[in-house]
């Protein structure tokens, strides 16, 4: 027996339905992971700017317009003087934690020719010196150096969250509302969020990145 058009119209609708529903539940598609949390009160004048310890803040980092803008050479100071770690120029957001589910939520921006660095980390852990990183390598975006989280990040704003659940020793990962991964944490300490520009491995000569809407937020 044929269909009606009607009844053919309503099907193709239920199976689209169907197939978007599948994927949410999957983390195929956009989510909101912000949703259960509770954004904390933050405010941009009080995040630490780490710098080249030989130069002014403003030398590697502006704020104009509501955007965040960090740059570090290849040749750079590290950010202390006693400090034997690699160039970098990031925020560091106000807050430390040890137990809970916490979230970095910030929208960043990587123009062309920025690799081998990082651009967000969770420090802090007993088995590493961070918990996580996200890095940029010839414009992938990855996860410490694999897997790749996004294959090409350059030239475009983006929304990266960060989730941090403590007690189940989980980081979860979103790149535009999309979850991309979750792994196991490194190991219990106190832990803060970074972000900016910290060279790695086969690093390019100039570094940058940009952020706005930067948000810490709690699961009450």
């Amino acid at each position: 027996m044929k269909m009606s058009y009607s009844s053919s119209l309503f099907a193709l609708h239920f199976s689209v339905l169907l197939q978007f529903c599948t994927h949410r539940a999957m983390g195929w598609g956009p989510t909101d992971p912000t949703d259960g949390f509770v954004s904390l009160p933050l405010n941009s004048s009080s995040f630490l700017i780490l710098k080249p310890y030989d130069l002014l803040v403003s030398d590697r980092y502006s704020f104009i317009d509501g955007v965040h803008r960090l740059w570090v050479f290849a040749t750079d100071k590290p950010h202390a003087l006693t400090s034997i770690t690699a160039p970098r120029t990031e925020i560091r957001v106000p807050g430390n934690y040890s137990s809970g589910v916490w979230q970095f939520e910030g929208y960043g921006f990587v123009p062309n020719g920025t690799s081998g660095v990082c651009i967000m980390q969770i420090f802090g852990a007993s088995t590493h010196a961070t918990t996580a990183m996200v890095r940029v390598y010839n414009g992938s975006l990855t996860y410490y150096r694999s897997p790749v989280l996004v294959p090409y990040i350059y030239d475009r704003w983006f929304r990266l969250n960060v989730i941090h659940d403590v007690g189940r020793k989980k980081v979860s990962i979103f790149i535009d509302g999309v979850l991309k991964l979750t792994v196991d944490d490194h190991g219990a300490a106190s832990h803060n969020f970074h972000c900016g520009v910290y060279a790695q491995n086969d690093r390019s000569y100039y570094m940058e990145s940009r952020w706005k809407d930067i948000k810490v937020l709690k699961k009450m």
